[in-house]
Formats: structure tokens, sequence, C-alpha cells
């Protein structure tokens, strides 16, 4: 019987105070929205970084004819140059930083050259002697690639030397930028709705204020008299956080999986899994959202 009270109770409660329910489910539902396009995307930034960072490797570049480094002062890199930039780089010291070296020719880097661009018209004003010969490293440790730069850098020969995962830094900043600013929206629209939730379960108890007073004096308990419009805003705010995650898992699924997957294939991209993975945190928080606001709501407006 008492269950069947809070429920008809709920069902009162949500029917008195329609519009601002949906109100509620619909700004929950934007807010989980962007918090979880926030968590979605730190994690497409992780795997990207996992991904990336593992492949890039440190490419140092050796004299060719014509270049104005002071490095390069005595003309094109010499054989004799060459080796001593290989044996620097087999030094006991340096060794364990390096997993590979793959020696890069000038013919070798025209051919590449022409190959990516070769749909372009200046591509055939290039020769085999305009280009760089170059050693690609292949770090054990990405993150160690100062410790290789400093042993290679400024000897005669080495016109400059390039980390390929500064080239990503740019990428990865903007993509943070954006989870911060997701995260920021998440955070305004939170608050939207733990004002909209307090409206509700206030206006919700002020209509049923002599139902409260008449429980009161039947001796109903503090929890048994509150605990309808606690539901009331608990699945108000449930229902927006399973449509956020709806709405997450068919935006990953058809707009990254099925679009981005097959437009962009060479690039690690966040599944449905990690939509299934941030689900129960947004469940959390929409329950936190309806907690917070109950508290803040019915110790004063269900009293007599």
């Amino acid at each position: 019987m008492r269950a069947q009270f809070i429920l008809s109770e709920i069902g009162i409660g949500l029917r008195r105070n329609l519009s601002m329910t949906i109100s509620v489910v619909l700004v929950t539902f934007v807010c989980l929205t962007f918090l979880g396009a926030a968590a979605l995307l730190q994690t497409q930034i992780g795997k990207m970084k996992d991904d990336w960072y593992d492949k890039v490797e440190v490419s140092v570049f050796l004299c060719p004819t014509g270049s104005t480094a002071p490095t390069c002062a005595a003309g094109e890199v010499t054989e004799e140059q060459r080796a001593e930039v290989l044996a620097a780089l087999d030094a006991p010291e340096v060794a364990g930083y390096v997993q590979e070296i793959y020696q890069e020719s000038k013919q070798q880097a025209y051919e590449a050259f022409q190959e990516q661009f070769q749909d372009q018209f200046w591509a055939s004003a290039v020769t085999a002697d305009d280009m760089n010969s170059s050693l690609r490293i292949k770090l054990t440790d990405p993150e160690q690639y100062q410790v290789v730069a400093d042993v290679v850098s400024g000897r005669p020969g080495v016109e400059s030397v390039q980390d390929q995962r500064r080239l990503f830094d740019n990428l990865f900043l903007v993509l943070d930028r954006a989870t911060w600013a997701a995260a920021g929206l998440a955070a305004i629209m939170l608050l939207a709705a733990v004002l909209l939730i307090t409206t509700t379960i206030r206006l919700s108890a002020l209509s049923r204020r002599r139902e409260t007073g008449i429980m009161r004096l039947v001796g109903a308990s503090t929890l048994f008299i509150q605990l309808p419009f606690m539901l009331e805003g608990a699945i108000a705010a449930t229902l927006g956080a399973a449509m956020a995650i709806g709405g997450l898992w068919l935006g990953v699924e058809y707009l990254v999986t099925d679009w981005l997957g097959q437009s962009v294939p060479w690039i690690p991209y966040v599944g449905t899994s990690d939509v299934l993975a941030i689900a129960p945190l947004l469940i959390v928080v929409a329950f936190v959202l309806a907690a917070i606001s109950s508290l803040v709501t019915l110790s004063r407006y269900t009293k007599v």
C-alpha cells in the first residue's frame, strides 16, 4: 500500500507540473550530452596520443647542397660526417633510447616527394638534388626526444632535427581546449538543471501542501512525505541521462564509426563501447543533480 501510494503521488506530481518536468528532462539531456561529449573527446585524445606518439620518429635532415645553415658551411654532408652522426647515436649513453634508425637517401626522398605531390604542377620542377638525405630515428620512448636531439643537433653535416610529435601538439592543444569548452558549457547547463529541478520540486510540494499537512498529522515520517518529491526529480533527471546516453551512442555509431571511420580510417576513434563506459557516470551525475535539488528544496517546502 505504501509503495502504491508513493507511485500515485509521483504520477500526480509529474502530471501537475508536466511542462516543468519536460523542461528538466531536456535541460538534463543537453547538459549531460555536453558532459559526455567532453569525456568522449578526452578519450579520443588519449587514443590518438597512444597511437600516434608510438609511431612518430625523429627526423635528422642532413645538409644538402647550398644550405645556409651554419653546420652546412662546408657544403653537402660527407660520408665521414654521416658516419660520425651514426656513431654518436650508437654511443652507449644514447643507444638505449634508439629503437631503430632508417637511412633515407636523396633519391628515396625525391621518390617519396613525387608520390605525395604528384598531382601538383610545381612538383615536376623539383629534382633529387633539391632533397635532403635524412635519418629517421625510431625511439624506444617518444618522450625522450630531447636526449637524442641534443646529441645530433649542431653537428657538422646536420641541417636540422625535427620531432614529428611536435607536429601534433597544436592539434592536441585545440582538442584539449574544445574539451574544456564542452565541460564549461556542461557545468553551466548543470547549474540550470539544478535550478529547474529545484523549481519543479518546489511547485510540486506547494501544490500538495494540504496533503503534506494531513500526512504529518497522522504521523507519517519525513522520509515517507519527501520520497515522492525526491523520486520525481530523480525520474526526470534519469530520463534526461538516458536520452543523453542514447544521443551519444547514435552520434558515435553513425557519425564517428560509420562516417569518419570510413572517410579517415587511419585515425583510432572512440566507439560505442566508450559511450557505454561513461554511461554510469552520466546516470550518477543525474542522481546527484536530483539529490542536491531535493536537499535544497524539501527541508523548507515540506514543513507544516
